[in-house]
């Protein structure tokens, strides 16, 4: 093979079925740890996909894992900052001063797994190029070397494995501040296409890092961010074409997302509420953190952060719509999980404790009643036999009244799965009552008629 770039035809052989694992996974934990955990500031000033005006995003970022990019741009809150608080110090001192002291994996993933949880994804290497494995060619700036002086996901991966969970891995291929230094990001497009990578060099210390991943922690998501240098973009040595097939000839049940430029995925993304045209997708995954981070904000309150309700509310939206929730979660750099995050997280697996079975192979309804954005919110999950309605309401005692055409379902043998309120048939219409000491969405059960 030539290291010419691959056609859409050459990709388009790598298709294949979607993994039934993946198929029946609707949530799954991202994890972004990494030396920015150590300033863990950021301007909490929006999600992602809210704020147009490209200069306003950067300057005053809201993701605190951009923090070695935000302080360099000149007049930014966050370079204020830095040199208030660290005297405009080297970035890599963030690294020394990352100990990792209380970094307790296993407790991690027993958390992720009473969430309800089905897959895990570690960041490996974000945009400021540290590596928290032994990556080849990093020399000393990984985790094995300097700071927690730990091989970070190898840790990680093993306690998802004693969980029975499935293991993803994070890279950025698209950008890596220290190896290809650019001037700071202030536009999208830089981001994208005139401040990244691209050139082979880059294209081979990249495509070093993931097979070493691959070959390691044998993951079954390859979760890439940004891009990937063009002069990568085929089929021969240390080309991206050849590092799928490897990838799937490691992990036949493997999965690639979306993030590697024009060239091959098995499901898409979107962020926050970013990239929203990928949901209509036959595979799609929403990722997003409780706040407006994903690495762990010290500035985000209550205020910015979803509780357990809330998130029980966005993962039934997004399975209802056909979609995979990965929602992160960002430790302190000592390795605890801030209690707002921990807290949320439980009071989310409480709820799934009933509610995921549920979730689990629930597809679309088609010809389902229009979507309530408001009071009652109502969503819809087809399972076969029956379907389920997800329903909720800001207030206490509200009522919801099921629209459905009764010669299609047995609405006089709707159930209600769960606590959380009743059902009532008149004859008519099905009503949900809901009570105050709801967990989540209540569920009901309708079979078909």
């Amino acid at each position: 093979m030539t290291n010419e770039s691959a056609s859409p035809e050459e990709w388009q052989q790598l298709s294949r079925p979607t993994p039934e694992w993946f198929q029946n996974s609707p949530f799954g934990i991202f994890i972004h740890w990494g030396a920015y955990s150590v300033p863990a500031w950021a301007e909490p000033i929006g999600a992602l996909g809210t704020i147009d005006d490209d200069r306003k995003w950067f300057t005053h970022n809201p993701y605190a894992e951009w923090y070695y990019n935000t302080i360099r741009i000149d007049g930014s809150p966050a370079q204020q900052y830095h040199k208030e608080t660290y005297g405009g110090g080297d970035y890599d001192d963030f690294l020394d001063q990352w100990k990792a002291e209380q970094f307790d994996p296993a407790d991690w993933v027993e958390l992720f797994k009473f969430a309800g949880a089905d897959y895990v994804v570690p960041t490996t290497k974000h945009h400021d190029g540290i590596a928290l494995w032994d990556a080849p060619g990093t020399g000393e700036r990984n985790t094995v070397r300097r700071g927690p002086r730990k091989d970070l996901i190898g840790e990680i991966a093993s306690a998802v494995e004693a969980k029975g969970l499935k293991l993803g891995l994070y890279y950025s291929g698209g950008l890596d501040w220290h190896v290809r230094p650019f001037p700071p990001h202030i536009t999208s497009e830089s981001v994208h296409d005139t401040a990244r990578p691209k050139d082979a060099g880059y294209a081979e210390y990249a495509y070093n890092h993931v097979v070493d991943l691959v070959d390691k922690y044998r993951p079954h998501v390859l979760w890439n961010d940004i891009e990937w240098p063009d002069a990568g973009k085929h089929f021969g040595g240390h080309g991206l074409g050849t590092l799928f097939q490897h990838f799937y000839s490691t992990n036949p049940e493997g999965v690639v997302n979306d993030r590697w430029g024009a060239t091959h995925k098995d499901y898409a993304t979107s962020e926050y509420e970013h990239s929203s045209q990928s949901e209509s997708e036959s595979q799609w995954e929403n990722c997003r953190g409780i706040g407006f981070s994903f690495g762990y904000n010290q500035v985000e309150g209550p205020e910015q952060s979803l509780t357990g309700k809330q998130l029980a509310r966005h993962l039934t939206d997004v399975v209802s719509r056909g979609g995979h929730f990965l929602l992160n979660v960002g430790p302190r750099a000592d390795g605890t999980i801030p209690e707002i995050q921990r807290q949320a997280l439980t009071d989310l697996g409480r709820w799934m404790a009933n509610a995921k079975q549920y979730l689990v192979g629930g597809r679309p309804l088609e010809d389902a009643p229009a979507e309530s954005q408001s009071d009652p919110w109502i969503r819809w999950v087809d399972r076969g036999t029956e379907v389920v309605a997800f329903v909720d309401s800001q207030g206490e005692g509200a009522e919801a009244a099921l629209e459905l055409g009764p010669d299609r379902f047995a609405l006089a043998k709707a159930s209600l799965a769960g606590p959380g309120g009743s059902v009532d048939f008149d004859g008519q219409v099905l009503k949900v009552t809901l009570t105050a000491d709801r967990l989540g969405p209540v569920i009901v059960r309708i079979p078909r008629g």
